[in-house]
């Protein structure tokens, strides 16, 4: 059984979360919090905040045990993109693309 969490509209590029996100994956959970804790960067805030909340979703709703949950997956969407501008030199304007995320984690049974 799989269970998923997922954090959308998160304000950060897919590109810097994917970094991070692929060093979670395949590792027990509780390994992977403490992984996580220690690496400093804001992707790993965010991807530990949604682990957690994977984590808390078998335990309530699916009954499973912490110590036998896995990271299946961890994938890293391309959200909706703010496109703003910056006032440039001779009244132009160049524009500034701000990326968002979504982030969904699965976490399954190890099989011991």
């Amino acid at each position: 059984m799989e269970v998923h969490a997922s954090t959308r509209f998160a304000r950060m590029s897919p590109q810097k979360v994917r970094e991070v996100a692929r060093q979670i994956q395949g590792l027990p959970a509780e390994e992977a919090i403490q992984l996580l804790r220690f690496i400093p960067r804001k992707s790993a805030r965010l991807l530990a905040k949604t682990l957690a909340s994977a984590i808390a979703n078998a335990e309530n709703n699916h009954n499973l045990s912490t110590n036998d949950l896995v990271v299946v997956s961890a994938t890293v969407n391309q959200g909706p993109v703010l496109k703003r501008s910056m006032p440039a030199a001779r009244g132009s304007a160049h524009p500034i693309h701000k990326s968002m995320s979504h982030i969904r984690i699965a976490l399954g049974s190890s099989t011991k």
